[in-house]
């Protein structure tokens, strides 16, 4: 979906989100994933030439923030400090996420923006007092419905476990208010109806089809048993349920109730990226509370699977844990982005092992993408002194790159930026790389620069000029995935004094052909995928 425009001509923001994450601990590679996807994609409506903005952040209330501050001996604001300064913000901008904004749910701009929203809700008579008693999840900040809960074994015998954490289930009874979820089903499922794009994918859409059919219970969104969040405007004695604080960022960072301008221009988000375990806080209680205000819903909730390590859900919590940086160290940043997007097609789940990232840096990026680029380089440079010559003598093997150029564009344009599917439009772009590795195989440059006679030396200028000119479409396809490769590509080519900046390139326009000019002067630059050296631990 393309940035919109309202009713005044403006154009909107394509706005997109991750979850905000919970400090407790360090990010791991399921959070890299999720927010390196909202990079690549947001990225690429930047290169449509689209306003965007890319909203992160962190959530950082709520009972589990409180006890794991409390174990590490410091307050849970001093915690949450430590955090996101030492870990969760270094490794976006390690990563090269190039968040708009970055929320943190302890900001006056969100603690003060939450309030006002509870309050109108119970000045409407959404809000209502009353009692309950059920088993709670510390872990997922969630009461559990009995029938979801798993029954222990081991050292848990005889406990109720957590189906996503496996830890046993606290049974809490506390006065809370309630928020009438409960009236919102029909509704929800009459939006569903209108809108079949609005939860992805489609298996995703089909559980929370089922969710809401069984009908819906009214959501506890308060807490008096600890203070660590933010109080009931109303009520001090009671704290607002953390998952009710943290959904608000998504308007609160965006002007809601202090920047109409910014508030309206932005919201509403046209896709929350969230993990399929809280599926059910995006795509119903937060649309229904929508709803209860008066305000309109996001266009998309697409829900990632779990990156699985050995058979087991990358989480905090079971420490299957191989850090983002473990791997960039190895491979790279631009390779890491590359490898989870590629290998795992978004919205399943897939694991992730050592070998397999070794083996396609190797297959996919070193040898036809990197070896691509290097041959191409070295070629012009020794058979032009690195000045790109023109092309005089094209024909169909030309014309044929040419389409595939334009095909590439297309597919991973839709793939990318209208599906998500980032696995797909990645595979489209490889298969042109491909296309052209078969293209220099076939033409064999290094034997036609052995015929010294005009049309010999016309034909080797229009074989170079195909192959640099089809990398120059595939700098720009990959430049949303990996921009420091995709840039260094760009100044080998010599583009940049000719056709301006990389991240400037617009997809639309990028795809014609012998767009990049003869009489560049072509250099060849730094290995792009350089040989992995033999890790110890590997």
């Amino acid at each position: 979906m393309a940035a919109t425009t309202d009713n005044s001509g403006a154009s909107n923001a394509y706005y997109v989100t991750t979850p905000i994450y919970y400090v407790n601990d360090r990010p791991h590679l399921g959070h890299a994933y999720t927010t390196v996807a909202g990079d690549v994609l947001t990225r690429w409506h930047r290169q449509r030439g689209e306003k965007v903005w890319y909203l992160t952040g962190t959530d950082e209330h709520g009972q589990k923030i409180m006890r794991t501050a409390a174990a590490n001996g410091v307050t849970p604001q001093e915690w949450c400090d430590k955090l996101v300064e030492e870990a969760w913000k270094p490794l976006w901008q390690h990563l090269g996420i190039a968040n708009d904004d970055f929320i943190r749910t302890t900001e006056a701009r969100h603690t003060a923006r939450v309030q006002e929203f509870v309050q109108d809700l119970y000045d409407k008579g959404e809000i209502y007092q009353g009692g309950y008693e059920g088993p709670y999840c510390i872990g997922c900040e969630e009461y559990k419905s009995p029938g979801d809960l798993l029954d222990g074994q081991g050292e848990f015998a005889g406990q109720k476990l957590c189906p996503i954490h496996k830890t046993p289930v606290e049974m809490l009874k506390e006065e809370n208010y309630f928020f009438k979820l409960s009236e919102y089903g029909p509704r929800l499922l009459e939006y569903y109806a209108a809108n079949p794009g609005f939860i992805q994918p489609e298996s995703a859409r089909n559980e929370v089809l089922r969710f809401v059919e069984q009908g819906l219970e009214d959501l506890s969104i308060s807490r008096s048993t600890f203070d660590w969040g933010i109080q009931i405007p109303w009520d001090p004695k009671h704290v607002i349920y953390v998952w009710i604080d943290a959904l608000l960022n998504y308007a609160t960072a965006v002007g809601y109730g202090a920047d109409p301008a910014k508030f309206d221009s932005t919201f509403p988000a046209d896709v929350h990226l969230v993990g399929k375990d809280i599926l059910r806080f995006h795509a119903v209680i937060w649309p229904a509370m929508l709803m209860a205000n008066g305000l309109p819903l996001p266009r998309k909730v697409a829900a990632n699977g779990w990156l699985m390590v050995g058979g087991e859900k990358m989480s905090k919590s079971n420490l299957t844990g191989i850090s983002p940086q473990q791997l960039t160290d190895h491979f790279g940043v631009d390779a890491y982005r590359y490898y989870f997007l590629r290998a795992i097609p978004f919205g399943t789940d897939g694991s992730f092992s050592w070998e397999d990232f070794s083996a396609r840096y190797t297959s996919e990026l070193a040898n036809d993408f990197g070896n691509l680029a290097s041959r191409v380089a070295a070629m012009v440079n020794k058979y032009f002194d690195g000045t790109l010559p023109a092309a005089t003598a094209s024909g169909p093997a030309e014309q044929a790159l040419a389409d595939g150029l334009a095909k590439a564009f297309a597919e991973a344009d839709d793939r990318i930026g209208e599906q998500l599917d980032f696995a797909g439009g990645l595979a489209a772009i490889f298969e042109f790389v491909k296309q052209v590795n078969g293209y220099i195989t076939e033409q064999e440059p290094w034997k036609v620069a052995k015929d010294d006679s005009a049309d010999g030396q016309a034909k080797l200028a229009t074989i170079l000029y195909a192959a640099a000119e089809s990398l120059r479409g595939i700098a720009v396809l990959l430049n949303p995935v990996m921009p420091r490769v995709s840039g260094l590509l760009w100044d080998s080519l010599g583009a940049e004094p000719v056709l301006g900046a990389l991240a400037d390139q617009k997809i639309g326009e990028a795809a014609a052909w012998g767009l990049l000019p003869a009489g560049v002067t072509v250099v060849k630059g730094e290995i792009l995928f350089p040989r992995l050296e033999e890790k110890k631990d590997a």
